[in-house]
């Protein structure tokens, strides 16, 4: 089996997944994915598709993250692993899908508006 590769997105964050067949060692931007997540959270959340597919030891991801949070970047990395995944075994879409894996998450942040201190709030209204 030859690299497969996928892209993932969310908020400001980008994964770059890079999938080889190997012994299951997630490599984020050159380090282990212990040191780069060290919530248990935020590396469950990057395995649920391995995971849930039960392929954790089968294959080796290399990824390279850039922008955004660590949140973003944790979901970002979930979507690409999710959609490499597919690209490796397309019957495998079905059950990362009914997950919610294979969806990109469109929420992006509001932007601010002139005359206002944020997004939605507004200065208080004095009529007097």
């Amino acid at each position: 089996m030859e690299t497969v590769n996928a892209l993932g997105r969310r908020k400001e964050a980008v994964a770059r997944v890079y999938v080889n067949e190997g012994a299951g060692k997630i490599t984020i931007n050159g380090r282990d994915i212990e040191t780069y997540f060290p919530s248990s959270i935020l590396r469950y959340i990057v395995l649920q598709p391995l995971k849930k597919l039960e392929v954790a030891e089968k294959y080796d991801i290399k990824a390279n993250l850039d922008g955004g949070g660590f949140k973003g970047q944790a979901e970002a990395l979930r979507l690409a692993i999710a959609r490499a995944l597919v690209k490796i075994n397309p019957e495998d879409k079905a059950a990362l899908k009914a997950e919610g894996f294979m969806t990109r998450d469109a929420r992006e942040v509001e932007r601010k508006k002139p005359g206002q201190p944020k997004a939605r709030k507004h200065f208080q209204f004095s009529k007097r």
